[in-house]
């Protein structure tokens, strides 16, 4: 049976471990947390951290970490790691929430890849519902992304359409072969 005093000294290691290691039993609230950490926490009560920037009295952009409305169903009390920012493409210096990452290639190219999208749950959510907003499914378009990269691009923002989609296809697949032109009628 164990002593008491190593129960103490078991129970005070796991404490001192969670404050350090992200996902585990620390209270993580929004408005607690350093701008290097916000983008892509999640607070104890199960809402998404977002980084957002304002003007300092003195006149400088400073940034906070603000809880947002946005509800995630599991991992409440989780602080993404850094090798999931990573493997994912994101940047933790993210201010708010927004789809505009699925306009280059490059993001849903490391977002799509196994590094991602088998081990960082969390990320993958995030923009699954983000795609879903924009009327596309995660998984179509990353099955996509393997087979024909630039295919997957051009299906995503037509999908979303708007005129800033269109500049974006524009100047995403600058360097792709050119379409063939339509046969004209005599």
């Amino acid at each position: 049976m164990a002593s008491k005093s190593s129960i103490k000294l078991s129970l005070s290691l796991l404490f001192v471990c969670s404050l350090f290691l992200p996902g585990t039993l620390a209270e993580v609230v929004c408005e607690d947390l350093p701008e290097n950490l916000c983008a892509f926490a999640i607070a104890a009560s199960g809402k998404r951290c977002v980084l957002e920037n304002y003007k300092s009295e003195e006149g400088s952009v400073d940034y906070t970490c603000k809880t947002s409305e946005v509800v995630v169903e599991r991992l409440a009390g989780y602080v993404e790691t850094d090798e999931c920012v990573n493997a994912c493409g994101v940047d933790r210096n993210f201010v708010g929430i927004s789809s505009d990452a699925f306009l280059t290639p490059e993001f849903i190219s490391s977002l799509c890849s196994p590094a991602c999208y088998r081990n960082c749950p969390n990320i993958v959510d995030l923009y699954f519902n983000l795609a879903a907003g924009e009327g596309v499914f995660l998984p179509a378009l990353c099955e996509k992304q393997k087979t024909s990269p630039h295919r997957a691009m051009l299906e995503l923002l037509s999908s979303s359409g708007g005129a800033a989609a269109s500049a974006a296809v524009d100047e995403a697949i600058v360097g792709s072969p050119a379409p063939a032109p339509a046969p004209s009628a005599i």
